[in-house]
């Protein structure tokens, strides 16, 4: 009777060895990229043009077709999920989104952190003013005002480093969004903002009447790209060798003409 208990133990225990093998195998296998699993692309959804929700409240953008065009060559169901953009590195590390694609600056900082993609377009921050507003021309000028950005963004990178905006401006009022930026710009409530070139003369297009550039990059030029997790190698490279395939046959100069009125995408 003993040994028949035994057995049946050892045999018990065989099994439940062989069940965790294959789920250490599978989750082995999730880390990389696997043929027909869905893509999770994390964005922040009030980006405008890079990624934003239109009047139907559908994510659309620059960064969108761009995503649903790689997907698509890949033979890949996307799914794009609106995430706090503060907190986009943890998100991307805990594997509840398998990719930030809009409008992220490459950064050496980002880098430690995170895998990119080659950079797809070039992206300054300049100033944007009240339409009217005079005396402001420069960096240099924005001594004595308030100036509004997007948390989380260069340009607040830029400006947490930079003294000048530490001793010399007056405040710096950080934004979860540039649109809320915007917005308490166009209302008097502060005298400037330092965003992204793409989409702030994007939110200009739209409010030509009151809001306008100043033509004068702060900080230096970045270029955006996709990021990836880490040990996630072989998603990068899948993604990759489809936006090289999609800028060779024109696909990606078309999407850009259709959002920017020309191809302003890296060559």
């Amino acid at each position: 009777m003993n040994w028949r208990k035994l057995l049946a133990f050892g045999m018990a225990a065989v099994m439940t060895a062989a069940l965790v093998s294959g789920c250490g195998s599978d989750k082995a296998k999730d880390g990389g990229s696997s043929d027909g699993k869905k893509i999770v692309v994390g964005l922040d959804d009030n980006f405008p043009p890079m990624g934003f929700k239109d009047e139907n409240n559908e994510i659309v953008g620059f960064d969108i077709d761009l995503a649903k065009e790689a997907s698509k060559r890949l033979g890949r169901e996307v799914e794009f999920k609106a995430i706090d953009w503060s907190s986009k590195e943890a998100e991307l590390k805990s594997g509840r989104v398998d990719i930030l694609w809009n409008g992220l600056d490459i950064t050496e900082k980002r880098k430690e952190n995170m895998l990119f993609s080659d950079p797809y377009m070039d992206n300054r921050q300049i100033i944007f003013v009240k339409k009217g507003t005079t005396g402001i021309s420069d960096e240099k000028s924005l001594a004595g005002k308030v100036v509004g950005t997007q948390s989380a963004g260069t340009a607040e990178e830029y400006m947490d480093k930079s003294d000048f905006f530490k001793k010399d401006v007056k405040e710096v009022k950080k934004y979860s969004d540039y649109v809320s930026a915007f917005m308490d710009l166009e209302n008097g409530r502060i005298d400037a903002v330092v965003g992204d070139e793409i989409t702030g003369r994007y939110y200009m297009s739209k409010h030509a009447d009151s809001i306008e550039a100043v033509d004068a990059v702060v900080g230096e030029v970045s270029e955006f790209g996709i990021a990836f997790r880490k040990d996630n190698q072989q998603l990068r490279d899948e993604v990759q060798k489809v936006l090289n395939e999609m800028k060779a046959d024109g696909t990606i100069a078309k999407i850009s003409e259709k959002w920017f009125g020309k191809d302003i995408t890296k060559k």
